[in-house]
């Protein structure tokens, strides 16, 4: 898979994050802590022994010991942002020894590592990440409740993040030009940007047909966004 990178821009001041998207890391070597692609439709956790926050249900494999638990939202102010906003995968804890293998629908299995960084992922998108790392869901400014898709998961620390995208993604960078990106197209990015709303739906597309573009996410600043070539599965509202 040949994906465009951007890594000899100033995605922002000082370091890169490492991904092998940025041409700084290569995914299907084996990595510090045990991440490492075995291809690009599966991950391979070692644990030797430890534990991993994972997409509920994107186990397909695993050899030697393992426990499997539901994580839950994380807490109290967590479980309310899900219940409200319909955003977060459901999470599951994986503790044991030996290798785990991760996938979700055959989507495209991408790595980042962070250092002291962040990164924001629709949870859709989210398929696993170190024990270490914080994360909380956050609401895009501008967009309230009833705008679904504008809500994210934000990782910060230090440590390994697997996100998936549906195909091969293109990686903007936003400190070019002013960026936009459908809520559900857009699958991670940069928390050094600034993410609002960009509303261009017209008096016009009231009657008749719209265009159906009505509302994009705008980010600016310095970072990148990476975007991928689908919405994604419908997403059934939360009752």
């Amino acid at each position: 898979m040949v994906l465009r990178t951007l890594a000899a821009s100033p995605l922002r001041k000082g370091k890169t994050v490492r991904s092998s998207i940025f041409g700084n890391l290569d995914s299907s070597q084996p990595q510090p802590n045990g991440f490492v692609l075995e291809n690009h439709k599966m991950l391979r956790v070692q644990l030797a022994p430890g534990e991993v926050l994972a997409k509920q249900g994107s186990m397909v494999a695993f050899q030697g010991q393992m426990d499997f638990d539901y994580e839950g939202s994380g807490g109290i102010g967590k479980l309310f942002k899900k219940a409200m906003t319909g955003e977060g995968a459901s999470l599951m804890r994986v503790r044991g020894q030996g290798p785990l293998y991760l996938a979700d629908n055959a989507d495209d299995i991408h790595l980042f590592y962070l250092e002291n960084e962040g990164l924001t992922v629709n949870g859709r998108n989210l398929l696993a990440f170190q024990p270490q790392l914080s994360w909380d869901i956050q609401r895009v400014q501008g967009a309230g409740i009833a705008a679904g898709g504008l809500f994210n998961t934000t990782v910060t620390g230090t440590g390994w993040v697997a996100v998936t995208t549906h195909g091969t993604p293109v990686l903007l960078d936003a400190a070019r030009m002013p960026t936009f990106a459908d809520g559900q197209s857009a699958v991670c990015w940069s928390t050094t940007l600034q993410v609002g709303v960009n509303r261009t739906m017209k008096a016009g597309a009231l009657i008749g047909r719209g265009s159906g573009e009505a509302m994009q996410l705008a980010f600016r600043g310095q970072g990148f966004v990476l975007v991928q070539a689908s919405e994604g599965a419908p997403v059934v509202p939360s009752s």
